[in-house]
């Protein structure tokens, strides 16, 4: 490692430096550094570095990593200083946080941070940050995100809420969209399936995707949203579906606020034709958000006490606000079958006694559902002849030709 002195007086250029109050608590983060860099990095303290960025010897400096943990939380606008200076003379920064808050962290990435890494560091993570803020994305791909293709659409957003933990909303959402994407051969659907469950998430687990850092980055600054950076947040299933993972990290859910949701619902409805939410089951402050720009808010449920006793709190809640409950099309997860006429009967008096209308019911899928979400695969992928996803891509025939529909009436 190359020491303060040395960074006045070695010829040879330094490429990056750690900024932190002692770099000996980070010792995972010295070997990665001396693996990426070699000797061509220094180690500053932060008021060190507010004085060298402004220094010749400064001017070969690709990036700094500024490594805090829960002690440096009391010095955020020190911290906010350091990222701000480096942005001034065009310095990358990658935040390597240890015990961090997320509010802390939210704020960090929003003054201006380019990276997040968590200590102790990932194998090869900080490597691959590294790389990404050397190789920005190139022209050519670009040209080949889906969203350069069109930004005047007016998609179809379809939100998905469990009203109690595990009916199923997840594998609904995820299947409706991939169904969706695959409802033609020739010029399918733009489908993109947002991951709105910022704690606990599993779109990226029932797709085998990688939850990326970008991800964080991008829910962490909606404001700065543009087209190009949630382009670059989305990542692509089978080249037919672009998905928004929920973030690596456990966050609040109020680190997004309403305006945040619209703005985010607002740029996927204007790049893709269908936008899949699946929201957590939890009622948030930007579930009315949701709600009023949702076509279409499936509410899932079961045949069974706790799905009765929430739809009925939702339901009560929605119309004691004045709020669209008329959106709400609940479907009935693990249906009994059709020769279950004790079954039947039990939903009619369910529905009955809800005062709602039960308009969509789903089979039980049993093991080969359970195995598809582990094995990271649609039911059309790894179970296509169920009974579940016949039910599912039957639905999504019938949310295309309704909108094929519209828009010929439109046009």
């Amino acid at each position: 490692m190359t020491s303060n002195a040395t960074l006045q007086t070695e010829p040879s250029p330094i490429l990056a430096c750690t900024v932190s109050r002692d770099v000996q608590h980070f010792d995972l983060l010295i070997e990665d550094m001396e693996a990426v860099l070699g000797e061509a990095w220094g180690d500053l303290g932060f008021a060190e570095a507010l004085t060298f960025f402004s220094q010749p010897e400064a001017g070969a400096l690709e990036f700094v990593a500024l490594a805090i943990d829960e002690e440096d939380e009391r010095n955020l606008d020190l911290l906010a200083e350091v990222i701000t200076a480096a942005a001034k003379h065009k310095i990358k920064v990658v935040v390597i946080a240890e015990d961090v808050t997320p509010a802390a962290l939210h704020q960090l990435l929003r003054q201006g941070a380019d990276e997040f890494v968590p200590y102790p560091l990932p194998e090869g993570e900080l490597a691959a940050a590294v790389r990404r803020l050397r190789t920005p994305p190139p022209a050519a791909q670009a040209a080949a995100s889906p969203l350069a293709e069109s930004g005047e659409g007016d998609g179809v957003i379809l939100a998905v809420h469990g009203l109690a933990g595990g009916v199923g909303a997840t594998t609904f959402a995820v299947n409706l969209g991939w169904e969706l994407a695959n409802v033609v051969k020739e010029d399918p659907p733009r489908v993109c399936v947002i991951d709105l469950d910022l704690q606990f998430g599993t779109v990226a687990t029932y797709l085998d995707l990688p939850r990326r850092e970008a991800v964080l980055e991008l829910i962490s600054d909606i404001e700065a949203m543009d087209a190009e950076a949630f382009g670059q947040a989305l990542m692509s299933f089978e080249d037919r579906m672009q998905v928004l993972t929920s973030p690596s990290e456990l966050v609040p859910l109020d680190l997004m606020g309403p305006p945040d949701v619209e703005k985010l619902l607002n740029t996927a409805a204007r790049h893709f034709d269908f936008v899949l939410v699946d929201m957590p089951s939890t009622v948030t402050q930007w579930t009315e958000t949701v709600l009023s720009a949702a076509h279409v808010y499936f509410a899932l449920i079961e045949l069974d006490m706790r799905s009765a006793q929430n739809a009925l709190r939702l339901k009560r809640a929605l119309q004691a606000e004045e709020l669209p409950f008329e959106k709400l099309r609940f479907g009935l997860n693990r249906a009994p079958k059709f020769t279950d006429l004790n079954g039947k009967s039990r939903v009619k008096r369910m529905a009955e006694s809800l005062g709602i209308s039960i308009e969509l019911q789903l089979p039980d899928g049993g093991r080969p559902v359970r195995q598809s979400g582990d094995h990271g695969l649609p039911l059309a992928s790894s179970a296509a002849k169920t009974p579940l996803r016949r039910e599912i891509a039957k639905l999504a025939q019938s949310l295309y030709d309704i909108g094929q529909s519209n828009a010929e009436a439109a046009a």
